[in-house]
């Protein structure tokens, strides 16, 4: 069976630390792939949320990001009690999106990489619209690891 094989990037600033707890378990007694997408969109939001953006607001107040896709790789197995890391950076910029990667760690060992693509929409206008500077400003200007 063919498959995404997605890599890792040499560089994510950003990082979500994280017990998983019950809620974040499915049936078989661990993180499956409901459970992961919940995670990545908690990660997202709490790091998003400490550069003072949103899926909202992208800083302009008026463009937000809509999910267009989503691919993960499970790498190994997340059970209750397990700390987790979510480490996460935008990328691959074009003039209406942009990607999101993220790398799961659980005792510094990958245990799921995933990737998003958001397309940037301005929820007045009901249309696509360009990525706003402000945004790609902000991002530019961080550098070294941020804990969130």
């Amino acid at each position: 069976m063919p498959r995404i094989k997605l890599k890792e990037l040499e560089i994510y600033r950003f990082s979500y630390e994280k017990i998983i707890n019950i809620s974040n378990i499915n049936i078989a007694g661990h993180v499956g792939s409901v459970e992961m997408t919940d995670l990545i969109q908690e990660a997202r939001y709490r790091i998003m949320k400490s550069i003072g953006v949103s899926d909202l607001n992208l800083g302009d107040n008026s463009t937000g990001g809509i999910m267009a896709d989503m691919v993960i790789n499970f790498k190994g197995e997340i059970f209750l009690d397990d700390i987790i890391s979510v480490e996460m950076d935008f990328s691959e910029f074009d003039e209406k999106g942009y990607r999101i990667f993220y790398r799961v760690l659980k005792a510094d060992r990958v245990t799921a990489l995933a990737e998003t693509g958001f397309v940037t929409f301005s929820f007045k206008e009901k249309k696509t619209v360009n990525v706003p500077s402000v945004f790609t400003d902000k991002l530019n200007s961080i550098t070294g690891k941020n804990k969130c």
